[in-house]
């Protein structure tokens, strides 16, 4: 059974934001059961976990012999050895892969530098104005997405790895406002967290950090 490794505390009081959901929600559209491994932070530095995922994060995804320590190539591990997250139309496939690969290197970054910026430089002088510039280049690539959904349920011919990589990197704007600015984004995520494997993979990390609380 894979073993996925994950945060021992919730640094986001158990919004599910952190990125092992994202293989949490794979491993349940997929079916396949899993076990979770709890790290705390200064585990997460140490030489057992280093071998796990050189940098000192999680996930770590752990099956037999094989570790993986990226979200995408685990996501992509998990949809390649299942059916259902990605088509078996050579065509349809190659543009799945396309849209997680999107995900993660054009839309993501600058939502992660949005939370940079909030984390770390909310005392500095330069604050609102670099929060600003950061916001108005996370729009422009909403709107390009905007765009290319138009009205479409789902990015290609169905729901893939493509678009949980995509809805679930746009979930970490909860609460900004700026997913509300495109209607269509926001009922893009909408439908993607209402599946029931989402649902599960949610309430199974929810279960888990409500456990660990009252410990």
């Amino acid at each position: 059974m894979p073993i996925v490794t994950i945060f021992e505390r919730s640094p986001d009081e158990g919004k599910g934001l952190a990125r092992d959901m994202r293989v949490r929600w794979a491993l349940e559209e997929v079916g396949q059961p899993y076990d979770v491994r709890p790290v705390s932070f200064a585990a997460m530095k140490e030489p057992a976990h280093r071998v796990l995922h050189p940098f000192g994060q999680i996930p770590t995804y752990e099956e037999g012999d094989l570790t993986l320590f990226e979200t995408g190539a685990i996501v992509f591990h998990i949809a390649s050895r299942h059916a259902c997250l990605l088509p078996e139309d050579v065509n349809a496939r190659a543009r799945a892969i396309n849209w997680m690969f999107a995900a993660l290197n054009t839309i993501e970054p600058t939502i992660v530098e949005r939370e940079v910026v909030l984390y770390l430089e909310r005392e500095e002088s330069w604050f609102k104005k670099r929060l600003a510039l950061v916001e108005d280049r996370i729009r422009v690539k909403l709107a390009d997405l905007s765009r290319r959904l138009g009205d479409a349920e789902w990015l290609d011919v169905g729901f893939s790895a493509g678009d949980l990589m995509t809805a679930d990197v746009l979930r970490r704007l909860g609460g900004s406002g700026l997913l509300e600015e495109f209607s269509n984004l926001a009922a893009f995520v909408a439908r993607a967290e209402a599946r029931p494997a989402f649902t599960r993979a949610f309430e199974a990390l929810r279960t888990f950090f409500n456990e660990s609380d009252a410990v």
